[in-house]
């Protein structure tokens, strides 16, 4: 069974082994402690955990929000913001670099669990999501006339089992708009009816 390794950014050393026996409590493993910024960088380099916990307000240098826009740009792991108050903008910022979730100080060892797991498992949505998409956008390549991206979307919807009044109320449209999109899809495919779009799909996904 993987356990899970999780980088602690913190900048005050009491905080960050709190944390740390918090979450070997609960059966995750520390990769790291890491108490600046660049401490972070190098551990995130040599020894990549599976999710950091992340301080916003470091006290030297780039601050968290910084770091957590290098990790999105450079690793593309999952982080959660470890906060106390924070003023507006700081928290407008935080928001623009897409944090799986937020501990507020002071924690407990219950929340910092289920934050963490919840956190994980949105993670492994996103990129199950991001991975899906990119097939059917692999599919798109293959079509004699390409499919726009609402109609990639409503097709990956129909391939999971999703009918017409489903995929209206996931994208907020009326019924027949979704009618007139999947009869393009369905001309689009040469097909003409769901199980016939379901097939074709696969054997292309296959190919």
């Amino acid at each position: 069974m993987h356990v899970v390794r999780v980088l602690i950014v913190e900048d005050d050393p009491i905080i960050a082994q709190d944390i740390a026996a918090c979450l070997e409590d609960v059966g995750y493993e520390v990769s790291a402690l890491a108490h600046s910024p660049t401490a972070a960088l190098k551990e995130l380099s040599l020894n990549p955990p599976d999710i950091v916990l992340l301080d916003i307000n470091l006290g030297m240098g780039m601050d968290g929000i910084q770091l957590a826009e290098e990790i999105n740009n450079k690793y593309g792991l999952p982080f959660v913001f470890l906060t106390s108050y924070a003023d507006r903008a700081t928290l407008q910022r935080a928001k623009h670099t897409q944090p799986m979730g937020y501990v507020v100080k002071p924690f407990d060892e219950k929340g910092l669990y289920s934050t963490l797991e919840i956190a994980l498992f949105n993670h492994a949505k996103r990129q199950a999501a991001t991975h899906a998409f990119q097939d059917f956008e692999h599919l798109n390549t293959r079509l004699p006339a390409k499919l726009t991206p609402r109609e990639l979307e409503l097709l990956k919807g129909i391939y999971e089992g999703m009918d017409n009044q489903q995929l209206a109320g996931m994208f907020f449209v009326s019924l027949n708009t979704i009618k007139t999109h999947v009869k393009s899809i369905f001309a689009k495919l040469d097909v003409a009816s769901r199980p016939q779009a379901i097939a074709k799909v696969r054997t292309l996904l296959s190919e």
